[in-house]
């Protein structure tokens, strides 16, 4: 590959359960359900993480239903309306009011996958002293912080801490046997702080877009030229650029391997805003990234975390159209962001890939509750975080902020986003608290957020009588077992065939008390019924469960 192209496309970036409030809560072991029963190198899990880069308005995405005359006194001008054609659309009608929330009308995408059993709100996420500044913001949350730790120097981000602790060794071990791919690809113009390490160059790549990604892998085979160290530390800085390019040469090798080796299905992808808005916000900047990941996941690829980004979200002036509040340039990014991610989660079904994938969005702050003359609004605080995969369980999690009660005209908010991306790392990538604690996540373990659905919690099984089930039965592809340590202690998990032989087997040292959830790949199981067992130092619990193809 040549090297102008690599510098170009390739970015070494060195240079700088109980419910409060509706909020449901995890508080079950001191390690994740999956780090202390998924099987040894089987949790492949993926992560899709998606950047609304300017601030999102939140409260125009998802309209408080009880509050809508406190929503519409505070900005009548851009209010999504409760009536008419283009109202805003309830996402669910069986949930208290307090918790009720109207999608912007051309999110009908999201309600969609939400009727699916598909996506999750999390209302009012934000953190403590909120930086208003679009880059200090931003790097908050890449690191790991909050405002109240503001000066604090640290340099690397909570992504590239994860990954650097998963794969010890980066780069000089990668690619490796066991690890053929990029561990991380970011889609943007530069390698943002979230992939920064606590020394060295980041973890992964990073791709300018889709159009870039092509001419990386059309340019493999090219060869190198010949470098020549010069003297001191530019040579040192040299001579490294020049290392990371001949190993880029590989991951281009692999990438165009993945890539020749997958397919997108027949779903397809939203190109353009249907209705008028102005143009550079007429096509769809999310549909191609999302499309070239499904691909190379179909192809075989093993990369945990991929970002993307969308631009557009800092709406200062012009936000909506003076004549309908429903049409303009917010509301083309909400239709291009769930249109989307539903033809993205429908091309993954059809792949058979959605079991492995979760898809989250960030956005470094909200808007303001007032708008502002401009029918735009301004920099604020507190905004929503949209979780979607078929991993998830359908809920909006969190009340509605209460409008009369502000902070300097903003929205006070409710859930920290380490609770969120807690649950992400300790409940879908099954980290460790060692890991979480290099996270810098570790304060958040006993109150992350349930966005798994997959506490049923300690009572509510003894209430049943029940200590341990298997769901979901009949199972395809991942079983969960989840049951209940009513003391600290070990575990053995049996499946047997219906002639009594042991087709698995797995031990659970050091469990603490409470809810587990075990997950298993039956992929290699064949269709049948079989008999799960759980066996604790108190009790032996055994239950049927039919693997289907």
């Amino acid at each position: 590959m040549k090297r102008r192209n690599f510098i170009r496309n390739i970015g070494a970036a060195t240079a700088g359960s109980i419910a409060l409030s509706g909020v449901p809560l995890r508080a079950m072991t001191s390690k994740g359900a999956f780090a202390q029963a998924s099987l040894e190198g089987d949790n492949e899990n993926v992560l899709i993480f998606i950047q609304l880069h300017g601030g999102n308005d939140g409260l125009n995405s998802l309209v408080p239903i009880g509050q809508y005359n406190e929503y519409y006194d505070a900005r009548a001008n851009i209010a999504i309306p409760d009536h008419g054609a283009r109202s805003y659309i309830n996402v669910d009608e069986s949930i208290p009011e307090s918790r009720q929330v109207g999608l912007h009308p051309d999110m009908l995408h999201f309600k969609q996958l939400y009727d699916e059993g598909k996506a999750v709100v999390v209302q009012n996420v934000g953190y403590p002293d909120m930086n208003g500044s679009h880059f200090r913001g931003r790097d908050l949350v890449f690191m790991g912080l909050d405002g109240t730790e503001d000066n604090a120097n640290v340099a690397s981000g909570w992504m590239g801490r994860f990954l650097d602790l998963e794969y010890p060794g980066y780069p000089d071990a990668y690619p490796s046997d066991t690890m053929k791919d990029p561990i991380a690809i970011e889609m943007g113009s530069a390698m943002s702080l979230a992939f920064h390490r606590e020394e060295g160059i980041p973890v992964g790549l990073n791709v300018q877009s889709p159009a870039a990604f092509y001419d990386l892998i059309n340019g493999v085979g090219v060869d190198d030229a010949t470098f020549y160290k010069p003297e001191g530390h530019a040579g040192d800085e040299l001579e490294y650029l020049w290392q990371f390019e001949g190993m880029s040469n590989v991951y281009a090798e692999r990438l165009k391997q993945v890539y020749d080796s997958g397919s997108n299905s027949s779903i397809e992808y939203p190109s353009e805003y249907p209705a008028p808005t102005p143009s550079i916000y007429k096509k769809n900047p999310l549909s191609g990234q999302l499309r070239l990941i499904a691909r190379l996941l179909k192809g075989g690829s093993k990369t945990r975390i991929f970002m993307c980004r969308m631009g557009g979200f800092d709406t200062h002036g012009n936000q909506v159209e003076e004549h309908d509040a429903t049409l303009g340039t917010h509301a083309a990014l909400m239709y291009h962001l769930s249109s989307a991610i539903k033809a993205f989660q429908d091309d993954l079904a059809e792949l058979g890939l959605e079991d492995k994938v979760l898809t989250m969005t960030f956005t470094e702050f909200g808007r303001r509750v007032y708008s502002n003359q401009s029918y735009g609004t301004d920099h604020g605080t507190s905004t929503p975080v949209f979780v979607f995969g078929k991993g998830v369980k359908s809920q909006v999690v969190g009340d509605n902020p209460d409008l009369t009660d502000l902070k300097g005209g903003n929205m006070k908010f409710q859930v920290d986003y380490r609770q969120v991306y807690t649950s992400v790392l300790q409940d879908w990538f099954g980290a460790s608290k060692e890991t979480l604690e290099v996270a810098r996540f570790d304060k958040f373990i006993d109150n992350r957020i349930d966005i798994f659905g997959l506490d049923i919690g300690v009572k509510e099984l003894e209430a049943m009588n029940v200590k341990a089930y298997a769901f979901p039965n009949p199972v395809s592809s991942i079983l969960t077992i989840q049951f209940n340590m009513l003391m600290p202690g070990n575990s053995v998990i049996k499946i047997f065939d219906v002639n009594g032989r042991v087709v698995f087997q797995k031990q659970l040292t050091s469990l603490n008390y409470g809810v587990q959830n075990f997950r298993l790949n039956v992929a290699s199981i064949p269709s049948g019924q079989y008999l799960y067992s759980v066996s604790t130092d108190q009790y032996r619990e055994t239950g049927k469960v039919i693997v289907k193809k």
